[in-house]
Order: C-alpha cells, then sequence, then structure tokens
C-alpha cells in the first residue's frame, strides 16, 4: 500500500557471511517503518515480521479498496473527492429501488391484466430511446466532455435524479407511461455518457504515478461496497414505505437533495491541474489584474460548475475572456460573415503596425 524500500547488508567474520534484507514501508521518506525482515547466512535463515499483526491485516484490507502507494501516489483531493462520491452513490442506489419498484408497478408486475408482451415491448422501447439518446449526446457534447470534467459530472448526476423521478411518477399518468419512461430512460443515457467520460479524466488527474488503471480497479471495489449497502438499505426503505405514497416521496427527495448537494461538494473538492478556457481565463485575468499567478487551489473555487448562471454576480464573472476568445476552433466552423470580420479586423491591425 505505501512505498517500499528495501536494504541489504552482509558482514564476514570467520569466513562467515551474514546476509539481512530489510523492507520498509511509508508514505513519504521521513514516515517510514520496518515492516519485515529476512536474516540468511550459511548456516541459518530467520525471517520476522515487525509490527502489530492487526497492523499487518488492516494494511492488507485496504490493499483491495486505495491504490498502491496511497497517500502519496494520488492528488491530495482524491480523498474527499471519494468520500462525497461514495456519499451519493449510496443514496442513488437507495433511490434506485423506490424508482424501481414504482416502475415495475406500473409495468404490470404483480397484475393479472398484465401480458408478458406487453412489459417487454415497453422495456424495450425504454432501452432503445435510452440507446439513441446516448449517441445523440455523444455526437454533440463528446468532444467537450475532458475540457469540462468538472461540470459534466455534476450534470450527470442531476440527469440521473431526472430520470429516477420520471420513473417514480411514471406509474400516476398511465396514459403517457411510455413517453415518461422513455424521457427517463434518455436523461439516464446522457448520465453513463457524461460519467464515464468525466470519470476516466478524473482518474488521469488523480493518478501521479501513473497508475490509473490502479485508482480505476480500486475505485470499482469501493462502489461495490457502496453498491451493496445501498441495495440492501434501499430494499428495507422501500419494504417500509410500501403502500405509503407520502413515505415514499419524501424518502426520495430528501435523498435526492443530499445527493445533489454530494455531489455540488465532491466536485468543489477538485482542483485540476489541466487548463480549459474558463481556468485560462481566471488565470489571465488575475495575472494582469495583479501580476498573480494562481495555484491550480487557489483557481478551483472561482470556476463555475453549474451548467447555468444562477445570480448576477456569476454572469459578470462569466463576463471574461473565455466568453469572447474561442481556441481551437476550426476555421470551417466560421460562417462568412464571421470570416470577413475577422479578416477586416486583421487587415486593420496590419496597416496600423505598418504605419
Amino acid at each position: 500500500m505505501d512505498s517500499v524500500s528495501s536494504s541489504s547488508s552482509s558482514s564476514a567474520s570467520n569466513k562467515t557471511s551474514l546476509l539481512t534484507l530489510e523492507e520498509w514501508n511509508g508514505s513519504s521518506p521521513t514516515k517510514l517503518s520496518k515492516t519485515f525482515t529476512i536474516k540468511a547466512s550459511s548456516s541459518s535463515f530467520s525471517i520476522r515480521r515487525s509490527g502489530a499483526r492487526f497492523t499487518h491485516v488492516w494494511r492488507r484490507f485496504l490493499q483491495a479498496f486505495v491504490p498502491e502507494g496511497f497517500p502519496s501516489s494520488v492528488t491530495p483531493d482524491y480523498v474527499p473527492f471519494q468520500i462525497w462520491d461514495l456519499l451519493q452513490g449510496l443514496s442513488t442506489y437507495i433511490r434506485t429501488m423506490l424508482s424501481t419498484q414504482a416502475l415495475l408497478s406500473a409495468i404490470g408486475v404483480g397484475e393479472k391484466s398484465a401480458t408478458v408482451i406487453g412489459a417487454t415491448f415497453q422495456w424495450f422501447l425504454r432501452d432503445l430511446t435510452g440507446m439513441l439518446g446516448g449517441i445523440l449526446f455523444t455526437f454533440y457534447q463528446g468532444s467537450n466532455l475532458d475540457s469540462n470534467a468538472k461540470m459534466w459530472r455534476l450534470v450527470a448526476d442531476l440527469m440521473n435524479d431526472l430520470g429516477m423521478l420520471m420513473d417514480l411518477i411514471s406509474p400516476l399518468f398511465p396514459s403517457a407511461f411510455v413517453f415518461i419512461v422513455c424521457l427517463g430512460s434518455i436523461s439516464r443515457s446522457f448520465t453513463g455518457v457524461a460519467s464515464g467520460a468525466t470519470r476516466a479524466a478524473l482518474t488521469q488527474h488523480f493518478a501521479l504515478q501513473d497508475n490509473a488503471a490502479d485508482i480505476s480497479a480500486k475505485e470499482g471495489s469501493q462502489e461495490t461496497v457502496a453498491t451493496m449497502i445501498g441495495m440492501a438499505l434501499g430494499m428495507l426503505v422501500a419494504r417500509i414505505t410500501t403502500g405509503h405514497p407520502l413515505a415514499i416521496w419524501f424518502s426520495f427527495l430528501s435523498l435526492t437533495l443530499f445527493h445533489m448537494y454530494a455531489n455540488y461538494r465532491a466536485v468543489q473538492c477538485l482542483s485540476l491541474n489541466s487548463l480549459n478556457p474558463e481556468r485560462s481565463s481566471i488565470l489571465l485575468q488575475r495575472f494582469m489584474e495583479s501580476r498573480q499567478v494562481l495555484s491550480p487551489k487557489q483557481v478551483s473555487p472561482l470556476e463555475h460548475v453549474l451548467p447555468i448562471q444562477l445570480t448576477s454576480m456569476s454572469s459578470k464573472k462569466v463576463n471574461s475572456l473565455d466568453s469572447k476568445v474561442r481556441l481551437g476552433t476550426r476555421i470551417s466552423s466560421f460562417d462568412e460573415m464571421e470570416i470577413q470580420v475577422h479578416t477586416s479586423g486583421k487587415e486593420r491591425n496590419h496597416r496600423r503596425y505598418c504605419s
């Protein structure tokens, strides 16, 4: 789990050599502890394990959930992000049980009048619209997910909330059931694309020792545990609230509010060290105003993680360089009027320079 270093020594006395091999674990060179010692000679061989047995077992247990070399192998924002991410995931799995229960009852599970072919067709339409929605979302926003990982990570979970809400209200409108369920499926398809793409970008951000695969694998272990706990709690909540619509809605809405708060806190914890148009704008504007170069941690609170600006103050902040300058834009994306404006502006600047 921690960084490991080994040292060996040998000594000779009366033609007898002694080889000593030591293993040290620690998160940094100043925080090392001896964990294992092997001593070998021509006449003896001994193995000694240092530290308490419980400490060794606990270390082996954590190896299934945290990356090798933790915490020095990941960025400082890894732990707070994972804590909030697991909490929001836990609330999601509990709400999934409530929304799935409502969806199955709307399809007709448990009713004698329901037909297998009818339920199958409705489920097929639900999945089909979700697949098409995912393709369309990828077409329009696929290239924008890396540069705005924080915003799209939040949007993905908000769309998931909307999809679950559609499933929960579908039994209330039997005549529009298929339409509502399809809307929820499209919403969740956006979640799948955006969440997967932004998670890959964030994993690369967390990896300090080219250990993105290890981080991704350990995150899978963490989510598995959160899923099992969430499913157990979800079954308990679903059983308690069965037949009580007010209790179902209160539980769902309360967990949804907590889910939104946890997601917002999670993305606020991130201090990305890559540049996108908004972060570049923040850096340049602060440098032009005070000749100060901000660190990623200082830039992070100034970023907008919401897809829309909710206050007039936020709209003033967004009136910055990134709203006036577009980087890496294809010339073919400009219309004829824009090309003429840019060309005439360059000609005026050239004549001014020459004069």
